[in-house]
């Protein structure tokens, strides 16, 4: 493993990259690597610390850069713990799976074979190499996954509980089996929960939203990467409407998107820029490649989201009346739309087909479970729907969970240091 150690104020760094097989099935065979940043208290970099792993949500995220003075759930971690940040495979500086790198693999077939080897499962196997090379082999590490990185807790303590001390989850418990269908058939209806929140709080942004989804339909406008923006893609500006803290964002971005132009209206450059980055997967091409393979155990997706969408009666088109934003929701015209997702087309297509996936939780190993649990389920939450989180805190053994309404999704992001306090004297009492 190669490390780098360096200090910023406050804090010692130690950045290591490690070898990890591609296929933890066969070990020595191709192999990548996996990227992790520790961080310690400056002065305490001495000291016998206890480890604490974040998983960070995704999936296809890579893992927080702190910038500034450290703050929020890193601040109080550092309190007490060794903190290791890891670029889940895939991401940050972890070998990338990009549009650039994944179509130098072969074919269609080749690159989804690729694909296939970056769920939760692999992700928890990796970590559990790195944890033996940090920490030591007897050692355990505290997990805290926040998201998708609660599905990777899950998967953790499924698979390898012998490395963790105790798990923290916060807005992460996944259904244990059922396949992305339940999840969809749950997130649309609180969508359109959200979406009445947000104009209830912006009123005048319902019309605004609804007028540039008319004049989407009815021009050709294009985003500064060179593509025709249509109504649909405009909708998934609602992805962000799950957490709280960005509904002011969206409302600052859609106040003035017009302009008039020898007469006739055409949406801003300003507008425009603003929401390209919203629009894009550039930065995260990864999430939408198996954002719906995360879910399955054993069947294939088949584009569910786009299905159950077709279950909505209409609500979640771009022309119905009220307008609706979508959400978490990942449909295969994506895969033409945007520029940084079309040279994985193929390779989606394949996954949303592709059935045999393995079991990523195991429920009697999880029944039995003796690793002390705390998990925050958010009643309100977007992503990770409320009722089948409460089911699985019920099947965990030795799990206590926090049920609020305080947060929507991203409470660890809006009030992280209460959050962290309180699942530690949860999973400590």
């Amino acid at each position: 493993m190669e490390t780098v150690s360096y200090r910023r104020p406050g804090l010692v760094v130690r950045e290591h990259l490690l070898t990890v097989p591609l296929d933890h099935g066969e070990p020595d065979g191709e192999s990548i690597e996996v990227f992790a940043r520790e961080l310690v208290a400056a002065g305490r970099e001495h000291e016998r610390l206890p480890w604490l792993l974040w998983l960070q949500g995704g999936p296809g995220g890579r893992a927080d850069r702190p910038a500034g003075p450290v703050s929020g759930w890193l601040a109080r971690a550092l309190r007490e713990f060794r903190v290791v940040l890891l670029d889940q495979r895939g991401t940050g500086r972890s070998t990338p799976a990009t549009r650039q790198t994944v179509p130098a693999r072969g074919d269609a077939p080749a690159q989804a074979a690729y694909l296939a080897h970056f769920r939760a499962d692999a992700i928890v196997r990796d970590a559990e190499l790195l944890r033996r090379e940090l920490a030591g082999a007897e050692a355990r590490w505290t997990l805290l996954g926040q998201s998708y990185g609660g599905f990777c807790v899950l998967a953790y303590l499924s698979l390898a509980p012998e490395g963790v001390r105790e798990a923290l989850v916060a807005g992460g418990l996944p259904a244990l089996d059922g396949g992305p269908d339940p999840v969809y058939r749950a997130t649309y209806p609180q969508v359109a929960a959200l979406c009445e929140a947000y104009f209830e709080r912006y009123p005048s942004d319902r019309p605004r939203a609804a007028d540039i989804a008319r004049h989407l339909g009815d021009e050709e406008e294009r985003l500064p990467t060179g593509e025709v923006l249509t109504a649909r893609r405009f909708q998934t500006l609602g992805n962000d409407l799950g957490n709280r803290a960005k509904f002011d964002g969206l409302h600052a971005l859609l106040e003035d998107p017009f302009v008039t132009v020898g007469g006739a209206r055409r949406l801003s450059d300003a507008f425009l820029h603003g929401l390209s980055g919203a629009v894009s997967f550039a930065t995260r091409p990864l999430y939408a490649v198996i954002h719906e393979p995360i879910y399955c155990q054993g069947s294939a997706s088949r584009w569910s989201a786009h299905r159950i969408r077709d279950e909505q009666g209409g609500r979640f088109e771009p022309d119905a009346d009220p307008f609706l934003f979508t959400g978490e929701m990942v449909y295969p015209w994506m895969f033409d739309e945007d520029p940084s997702l079309v040279p994985l087309r193929g390779a989606a297509e394949l996954l949303a087909a592709k059935d045999g996936w393995p079991r990523l939780y195991d429920p009697d190993r999880l029944a039995a479970n003796q690793v002390p649990v705390a998990a925050a389920i958010y009643v309100d939450d977007m992503y990770v729907p409320f009722e089948p989180s409460l089911a699985t805190a019920r099947r965990v053994g030795a799990l206590r969970p926090w049920i609020t309404n305080e947060y929507h999704h991203d409470g660890i992001r809006e009030d992280g240091a209460t959050v962290l306090d309180k699942l530690l004297s949860l999973v400590r009492s």
